[in-house]
């Protein structure tokens, strides 16, 4: 069953958050996801959440899908992201 990463990104350092960009693709291939959505026009239509900067991967399965998460491939490119931007993320099985 595949299985959704969903991140919802405000950018907070544009140059630095720039080098994630580069880096986390070719990790996310490696564990064989995709991107679905990578930025683009967001409007939140119902509830509280406001949209900044949205991305959607998909990936084979949830365990492979956390196991890109947790990589050593990922820990760089994370740690990147993480000092350049706040981040909601969640992990969901699909149907």
């Amino acid at each position: 069953m595949s299985a959704y990463i969903i991140l919802n990104v405000e950018v907070t350092d544009p140059a630095r958050y720039g080098d994630y960009i580069k880096a986390a693709g070719e990790s996310v291939a490696r564990y064989g996801g995709r991107y679905l959505v990578r930025g683009g026009r967001a409007e939140r239509l119902e509830g509280v959440v406001e949209p900044k900067r949205l991305v959607v991967l998909e990936f084979e399965s949830f365990d492979r899908a956390r196991a890109w998460w947790a990589s050593p491939e990922y820990a760089g490119p994370k740690a990147i992201r993480q000092s350049a931007a706040r981040t909601e993320m969640l992990l969901v099985e699909g149907v």
